[in-house]
């Protein structure tokens, strides 16, 4: 792998956004997952639920329910507005107060005409969806106490509402209350406590209810009566999922199970079916909030933050990727920005920025050994964000001179002056109009241009010590208006590359300032990419872990590229569950390409064979055990390295050493909130 100094970096202390809301776009293949912050991340089921886009939250912002119609994105949350999320701009599009106090869920019928909300103040109110807005239609409903869960019947006729101690079902002709069913209260609560209904599902001929006296609940349409009453838990249910054929239903508790029941023969051979509960899943430590199925998978997430992804093995055929557990904890994108020429670290936080010098060492030693610090790391500069949105990109530049952020309402740039001890920063006023807000932000390797993006569009921007010029927008020819997810620059500075959310690639030549040439759109998603800083090829990297690597000066695929693919990559590398987040080179070696993901970085020797189907895909610490005759037989392009993890950055600075930024998972665990309090064994 060839051996560098490397900086251990464990003081960005990222913290995820526990889970609060999900909905599964079933056309699209979409699924939408909201957080806490009030963020909302868009991941893809047909490319191994890859991380599309992101929606950047605000501070005031709080989301209760999601709600897909069309193509169309729906929130709805506790400030008591409806919005609609513009998922090509990655921001709110617009938001409708419905003047009934906190929303706590939003329902589309089946045809996709109307929305339904419950609100605070016990009503349920309609919305027409109209093709630029929603307006309101009429309020059903009006007694005391706030609704919390709806669920709309696939007649379009009748919603049923989920309140205290009760469920409600409205007919949507005359607005008014048909049937009232009373939820009676568990054995382990008080007669004076109620009994909510987190959640209610209506299918063809029955309600199913779960509610906080731990119990799932199945009613029969027609007459109102309780059929059957599941004692899931001594805590809550919080929600509840169904399969599109009915015959497979999910709730989630907060105890941090999954519940699953399947309408399987009373008899066998027999019509008569039953609701039976056939398995639990312990994946999350902590409540399990939001729940959606996705046909062979059912997805689920809460308040650890994780998003689990757990195949539904009676579903699937043959055994492949898509049957392995798959677990998302961290962005897969990139918070860290790294300022290679001053060794400086930028970390981006929702609501604020820190600026980190790194410490330094004087000491030499044998691999592997921790060498004396001269000088620790230094926290340069705390920027605190104006305004409640929160950060959507940060850059720093190669020089450690220039600092840019972007929120949704605006671009900020900012001038850092240096000395040894003191540290001051300068906003640049008056930036270019067409810089609103950004995408995707960086810097110049000469630290000379801030490159920005709208849309599809980059906004090139000289720097001087004057301030800022704008020179240039850059648009691709196909007339793409899918946002940017990456930049990736030359280290000469010609070439720029843009990787949009719908896989298209397109190159820049920015010396003469006008589009270059695109690289074949392939079906995965863009993950990562880096440009070399010898050869100028561009090295991609995609979701579904395939690799290419494309010369920009000869507009096609490198002979390296071709080999790649006409030989295949190792099975091994294939099946791993997370995306490569971030592409760069070693100096010492033009032949060394670095990739990581969140639980490794490895290094791509390109004058070594690849590895064939037969061989070990060993990591290092497992070769470096071997033989030095067994070590060279099984030597082959791909290096692993696994003893850093979880990461969230790898990048090489311009002395030749290695920055890896970790995030230790017994960090994160310590500062989410307590779980309920399970008995175990005898405690």
């Amino acid at each position: 792998m060839g051996e560098f100094t490397v900086h251990r970096v464990r003081f960005f202390h990222y913290m995820p956004s526990g889970i609060c809301a999900m909905a599964f776009n079933r056309r699209t293949e979409r699924l939408a997952v909201a957080r806490t912050d009030g963020s909302v991340e868009l991941y893809s089921r047909t490319d191994h639920f890859f991380q599309e886009k992101v929606v950047p939250g605000r501070q005031q912002r709080s989301i209760q329910a999601l709600c897909w119609v069309g193509k169309r994105l729906f929130g709805a949350g506790l400030s008591g507005e409806i919005a609609e999320f513009d998922l090509d701009n990655l921001r709110l599009k617009f938001s409708q107060d419905a003047y009934g106090g906190p929303i706590w869920s939003i329902v589309c019928n089946p045809q996709g005409t109307h929305l339904a909300a419950g609100c605070e103040d016990g009503t349920v109110k309609l919305f027409e969806i109209l093709e630029d807005q929603i307006r309101f239609e009429r309020n059903m409903g009006g007694q005391k106490g706030r609704i919390i869960s709806l669920a709309w019947h696939s007649s379009g006729t009748k919603i049923a509402a989920g309140m205290i101690d009760m469920i409600k079902v409205f007919d949507l002709d005359s607005g008014n209350a048909v049937q009232r069913l009373l939820v009676e209260r568990g054995s382990r609560m008080q007669q004076s406590q109620e009994c909510v209904v987190w959640s209610v599902l209506f299918l063809s001929d029955i309600i199913v209810s779960g509610d906080s006296a731990g119990k799932v609940k199945m009613w029969d349409v027609n007459t109102g009566t309780l059929i059957k009453n599941h004692q899931v838990t001594e805590w809550d249910v919080l929600t509840l999922s169904v399969s599109q054929d009915e015959t497979s239903l999910f709730a989630g508790t907060s105890e941090g199970t999954v519940v699953q029941f399947q309408l399987l023969d009373v008899v066998l051979g027999q019509e008569e079916k039953e609701w039976v509960r056939t398995r639990t899943f312990k994946n999350h430590t902590h409540d399990v909030i939001a729940l959606a199925e996705a046909d062979t998978v059912i997805i689920s997430g809460g308040m650890d933050t994780q998003l689990v992804v757990r195949p539904l093995l009676d579903k699937l055929d043959f055994k492949s990727r898509d049957s392995s557990l798959l677990k998302i904890l961290f962005p897969q994108r990139s918070l860290v920005s790294c300022a290679k020429k001053a060794g400086l670290l930028l970390f981006q936080y929702p609501t604020h920025l820190e600026l980190w010098r790194l410490g330094d060492t004087e000491g030499h030693g044998p691999p592997g050994c921790i060498l004396p610090v001269s000088r620790n790391p230094e926290k340069l500069l705390h920027l605190k964000i104006k305004g409640e949105d929160h950060v959507c990109c940060s850059a720093v530049a190669p020089c450690g001179e220039w600092i840019a952020y972007s929120t949704t309402s605006g671009i900020r740039l900012y001038r850092l002056q240096r000395d040894n001890k003191n540290v001051s920063i300068t906003k640049v006023p008056k930036l270019p109009k067409v810089l609103r807000h950004a995408h995707q932000l960086c810097f110049s390797p000469d630290s000379s241009h801030l490159y920005g993006t709208t849309s599809s569009a980059v906004h090139v921007v000289a720097l001087t010590s004057a301030g800022c010029k704008f020179e240039h927008s850059l648009k691709p020819k196909s007339g793409s208006t899918h946002p940017v997810r990456l930049l990736a620059v030359s280290s000469d500075g010609k070439f720029l590359a843009s990787a949009n959310s719908n896989s298209e690639i397109h190159i820049y030549n920015m010396h003469k300032l006008k589009a270059h040439c695109t690289v074949p759109v392939y079906r995965s998603g863009v993950s990562a990419m880096g440009i070399h800083p010898e050869t100028n090829n561009l090295v991609i990297v995609h979701a579904d872990h395939q690799i290419f690597e494309f010369s920009i000066e000869q507009m096609q695929y490198t002979d390296w590229s071709r080999r790649v693919q006409k030989e295949g990559l190792h099975h091994v590398w294939l099946e791993r569950d997370t995306p490569v987040i971030n592409v760069t080179f070693n100096p010492q070696n033009p032949n060394h390409v670095i990739l990581h993901d969140s639980y490794m970085f490895c290094i791509i020797d390109q004058s070594l064979p690849l590895p064939d189907r037969k061989s070990q895909f060993h990591n290092q610490l497992t070769l470096k055990s071997l033989p030095e005759a067994e070590r060279l037989k099984h030597s082959h392009a791909f290096k692993e390295c696994k003893l850093y993890q979880p990461l969230l950055c790898v990048d090489m600075l311009e002395n030749q050493s290695l920055v890896v930024v970790e995030r230790p998972l017994l960090d994160i665990t310590t500062n989410l909130p307590a779980p309920v309090r399970q008995k175990k064994f005898a405690t």
